[in-house]
């Protein structure tokens, strides 16, 4: 059987130490490139550096192997020097589409951002949010009074939202979350799963005496009177796992554990 081919690798480390010594090991005995110049990008950290990576280098269309040497490693691989070429050219694809958030402030300002997890919406002070909800630009919650809502992506939904108490979304499922966050008004509403091409509009409905800010991913934009969410139609990434540890298993084992 032919071995095989060593493809081009960029290895991306975050600033943890043990990150930066296992990126100086890799490099030196696979050989390091540009993420414009690879074949393949493997961040090495945890959850929030694997998302940075997307959100720096998700346009390039390059697939992405992760190793886990973070607190959190829920979208990475285990860590593991050895075989890693036969770990590539075994692994399973996970496609993703972010969402796209584009937010309204109260200055007037215009502001956007990709969320691959989710994006958030919470309260500023200490009263509550007071935030209608339209989906395609039809009107569904006249008033939700909460600490905030959020809208997820299937590989974002075993994170914040699942938290809050939100539904778990199988991968390909072709459905978003949409989860409120401490409601208080509708009190029993649990939120909603919807098609993954649904127009999700915020309004805040008191900004100035109950400000609101929204977050996608590590993004946030405070004082925010309108946001509108939806998965993006241009951009998807595709996340390598080992077929032991996919994406997709690990989504379904999160429903059963006690």
């Amino acid at each position: 059987m032919d071995a095989p081919v060593s493809p081009r690798i960029a290895f991306l480390a975050s600033t943890v130490e043990a990150a930066q010594q296992a990126r100086a090991t890799l490099a030196a005995r696979y050989g390091d490139h540009s993420p414009e110049e690879a074949d393949v990008i493997c961040p090495l950290g945890g959850d929030g550096f694997m998302l940075q990576t997307l959100h720096r280098h998700g346009g390039k269309g390059k697939p992405v192997f992760g190793m886990k040497l973070g607190t959190v490693g829920f979208l990475m691989n285990h860590h593991r020097e050895d075989d890693l070429i036969e770990r590539l050219a075994l692994a399973e694809p996970a496609h993703l589409r972010p969402l796209e958030m584009i937010a309204l402030t109260e200055s007037g300002t215009t502001t956007g951002s990709l969320a691959y997890n989710d994006v958030s919406m919470l309260r500023q002070t200490r009263q509550a949010a007071h935030i209608g909800i339209d989906l395609n630009g039809q009107q569904r919650v006249e008033e939700l009074i909460c600490d905030g809502v959020l809208v997820s992506t299937p590989a974002g939904s075993t994170a914040y939202n699942y938290s809050a108490h939100g539904p778990i979304l199988p991968l390909g499922s072709n459905t978003i979350a949409l989860t409120p966050l401490a409601p208080y008004r509708p009190r029993r509403w649990r939120g909603a799963i919807l098609k993954a091409e649904t127009e999700v509009r915020f309004r805040v409905l008191d900004p100035y005496k109950r400000p609101v800010s929204v977050t996608a991913d590590s993004h946030e934009t405070r004082d925010v009177v309108e946001v509108t969410i939806r998965e993006s139609r241009e951009r998807q990434v595709t996340l390598l796992f080992d077929p032991e540890h996919n994406l997709e298993e690990r989504i379904l084992s999160e429903q059963f554990m006690v």
